[in-house]
């Protein structure tokens, strides 16, 4: 099977058999629902529809949250989760692998304590798509599809744009609107730029700004940390608070208000948003990492992703659905230069150090069973090593053929391995799962029903489970 992309003239996927799809957005109407469109337009994009009527956005659940562990930049499925100890040196690279807790499973020298909780895991060594750009590829992993509009030959035709898919917090927060205090999606700690660069698929997109997930852009392994945002100012109550609330809407219910149009809106929403987390604690508190013990925080690390870790776990307490932790800036995880040593030195210590309090922790207080884990960046690395031009140190390249991601908790079977890879983990040899899979998989674990859809700028129905759920991951039986 020959699948193309702009960036890959061609993708041969060896195992014909099982590889008869790449999950891709779904369009099903019918007539009723083109008229229903027509009149609606971008109107309705936050609407979920099907058959033409509106629809219950839920089904049985098996997790309360979802925790994205992201990897930006694209980690090595060679020297991390898929080792080919008998690959040529050339392809093997400097580490050597070993034993997991889970009999003829093995994984990186450098991830022990990962492979002490091997038991808690399942590793999908077939994760595949067709992007090999970062921005382009980052907005696959962040919403399960391709950028809607075709992108230029440069980055900066590739940036972020309010036509982009949202995010799956985004897209949670529009079928599931909360009034709880308590945000649909947390990103932290930094949102990904670079330069003139903003990274696709962060945020709501076309759903609009209302939808966003909170952004923090902090470190929480600073000693200063806090997010003056959640704090009221001095001699300002809940009750005073909630007054002023009510006079803003009589303002924005006013002529001048109603004739400033959609920017108005878009700032009320904001308002509304803010006035809602200040009157509510939990969110606050969860923030309050500084309550934590001594010996819990040196656990996860004093790093900020350790740190940012840790919060996680706090906010899913909280009861905050979708939580996304990155590690690192945008091109922390890109290794073309010294990989072995940026592994080795830092990146996978402190992964495999964060991870392992985390799940100590959500496994002792019996949050495993009611939160999804998933670790993953948005592709992997070429098996042949190489250099750039004009660098002595080795390291590798973008590689979306395939690559390996992580999933733990909410019923998922640990101590297994989901998919294979050639003898050079170039390409799956069995069904590779795509980021729409992974998305399906998010959203159904959490209840999302799936006929459940949300209206694109263009007029067009996209099914928000869009692939195939990950089956594997609950029943153990290889599809």
């Amino acid at each position: 099977m020959r699948l193309h992309g702009p960036f890959s003239a061609e993708i041969v996927l060896p195992f014909t058999e099982v590889n008869h799809k790449m999950s891709q957005p779904r369009f099903q109407l019918d007539r009723r629902q083109l008229l229903q469109i027509g009149a609606a337009g971008v109107v309705g994009s936050a609407l979920p529809i099907t058959g033409g009527q509106l629809v219950a956005a839920t089904t049985a659940a098996r997790a309360k949250s979802v925790l994205l562990v992201l990897l930006s930049g694209g980690p090595s499925q060679l020297d991390t989760l898929d080792p080919k100890p008998q690959a040529p040196a050339e392809i093997r690279g400097e580490f050597s692998s070993i034993e997991t807790a889970v009999p003829g499973i093995s994984i990186c020298e450098h991830l022990p304590r990962l492979a002490q909780q091997m038991g808690y895991w399942s590793i999908v060594r077939s994760l595949a798509h067709l992007e090999h750009n970062h921005l382009l590829a980052t907005h696959v992993a962040l919403t399960g599809r391709p950028t809607p509009l075709p992108r230029g030959g440069s980055d900066l035709d590739r940036v972020e744009s309010r036509f982009d898919f949202p995010n799956f917090a985004s897209a949670l927060d529009a079928i599931r609107p909360r009034t709880d205090g308590i945000p649909s999606g947390v990103s932290l700690p930094n949102y990904f730029i670079e330069g003139p660069l903003t990274w696709p698929g962060q945020y709501s997109g076309f759903l609009g700004p209302k939808h966003d997930p909170w952004q923090i852009n902090q470190d929480p392994n600073d000693a200063q940390f806090r997010i003056d945002s959640l704090s009221l100012q001095p001699g300002v109550t809940s009750p005073r608070l909630l007054s002023r609330q009510r006079l803003l809407e009589e303002l924005n219910q006013s002529p001048l208000s109603r004739a400033a149009g959609g920017r108005m809106n878009s700032f009320g929403q904001q308002q509304e948003l803010a006035l809602t987390l200040l009157t509510s604690d939990r969110v606050a508190k969860a923030f309050e990492i500084q309550r934590e013990e001594a010996s819990v925080r040196e656990r996860y690390g004093r790093n900020k992703f350790g740190q940012s870790l840790l919060l996680s776990r706090r906010l899913i307490e909280a009861g905050v659905p979708i939580v996304q932790a990155a590690m690192g800036i945008v091109q922390t995880w890109d290794t073309h230069v010294d990989n072995w040593g940026r592994l080795k030195n830092t990146l996978l210590p402190q992964l495999d150090q964060g991870l392992a309090a985390l799940m100590e922790d959500l496994a002792v207080t019996g949050q495993l069973e009611q939160t999804m884990v998933i670790v993953m960046g948005e592709f992997g690395r070429t098996p042949r090593i190489s250099k750039l031009p004009g660098e002595s140190v080795p390291g590798r390249d973008h590689w979306a053929h395939t690559y390996s991601g992580l999933f733990a908790g909410a019923g998922i079977r640990g101590g297994q391995v989901i998919g294979q890879t050639d003898d050079i983990a170039a390409y799956p040899t069995s069904r590779p799962w795509s980021p729409a899979d992974v998305c399906t998989t998010l959203f159904h674990a959490l209840g999302v029903s799936e006929d459940v859809s949300i209206i694109d700028p263009l007029g067009r129905p996209n099914h928000l489970l869009n692939g195939d759920v990950i089956e594997p991951l609950y029943s153990g039986r290889v599809s």
